[in-house]
């Protein structure tokens, strides 16, 4: 993935939000967990909103984060649906910052997530409908 100034026009924003001092370590850094939970939420927003089912996440394959993120930064995350399956969504998801007070905009973060939709007994189920035998 390259950098560039703005998301590909196959993502969409999924979540935003401002990093704050209790999200930080002693440096000012921005802790990955944080940004890795943030990018969670984004992942099931876009799976659930697909699916209308229930999903959970399976795996997180090829996380990097590119750059820090520091308090006062707004973080935005990004997600393509790279392949949807039986019961699987793989994702795309890209965080991106405005870099606090200033005109900056960049990626931070990318991962790959695979979600499973799940019935009420928490076993894998088809995302779509079965269609009936003709």
């Amino acid at each position: 993935m390259t950098d560039t100034s703005a998301p590909s026009d196959d993502m969409k924003l999924m979540l935003r939000t401002i990093a704050m001092p209790a999200d930080s370590n002693a440096a000012g850094d921005i802790f990955g967990g944080w940004i890795m939970a943030r990018m969670d939420l984004a992942a099931a927003a876009r799976t659930n909103e697909l699916t209308d089912i229930r999903t959970v996440t399976v795996a997180v394959n090829n996380v990097r984060f590119r750059k820090p993120v520091k308090i006062g930064d707004t973080l935005s995350i990004y997600t393509s649906i790279e392949k949807v399956g039986h019961t699987s969504v793989t994702l795309k998801l890209e965080a991106w910052i405005h870099r606090g007070f200033s005109k900056l905009f960049e990626v931070v973060a990318d991962a790959e997530f695979v979600m499973v939709a799940v019935d009420a007994n928490d076993r894998p189920c088809p995302i779509l409908p079965e269609k009936p035998a003709t």
